[in-house]
C-alpha cells in the first residue's frame, strides 16, 4: 500500500507563512513519474483543489484563492512534492491533503478522480 505521508502544518497568524510537505511511504513508490497535487477541506465543506504540479514540475495549476501566494514544487531526487503558503488567511484554515497519480507521465488533473494515493492530511489553522 502506497500512501503519501503530509507534514509540516501548524497553527499561524494570518499573514505568515507555512511550507508543507509530502513523501510517499509504503511500498517502493518512486514519485517521479507522477502528477501530484494538494487538496483542502476545511470543516463543513468539500475537499477543494489547490495546486498540482507535473512529473517534470513543467506544469503547475492553482486555485484562484491561492493564486500569487502558494506554491508547488517537487524534488524529484528527494521523492518530495511542496506547498510553500505565503500570506496565510484566515480562510486557507483546513486539513490538507497530498495525493499522487499511480498512471506515470499523464498530465496533472485539478480534480480527486485523477489521483489515486492518498495521505491521511495535515492541518493547517490561521489566526484572525
Amino acid at each position: 500500500q502506497v500512501q503519501p505521508v503530509e507534514s509540516g502544518g501548524g497553527l499561524v497568524q494570518a499573514w505568515g507563512s507555512l511550507r508543507l510537505s509530502c513523501v510517499p511511504s509504503g511500498r517502493t513508490f518512486r514519485t517521479s513519474l507522477s502528477s501530484m497535487v494538494w487538496f483542502r477541506q476545511a470543516p463543513g465543506k468539500e475537499r477543494e483543489f489547490v495546486a498540482t504540479i507535473s512529473w517534470r514540475g513543467l506544469t503547475t495549476y492553482y486555485a484562484d484563492s491561492v493564486k500569487g501566494r502558494f506554491t508547488i514544487s517537487r524534488d524529484n531526487a528527494k521523492n518530495t512534492v511542496y506547498l510553500q503558503m505565503n500570506s496565510l488567511k484566515h480562510e486557507d484554515t483546513a486539513a490538507y491533503y497530498c495525493a499522487a497519480d499511480s498512471t506515470p507521465l499523464r498530465a496533472p488533473a485539478r480534480v480527486t478522480a485523477g489521483y489515486d494515493y492518498w495521505g491521511q492530511g495535515t492541518q493547517v489553522t490561521v489566526s484572525s
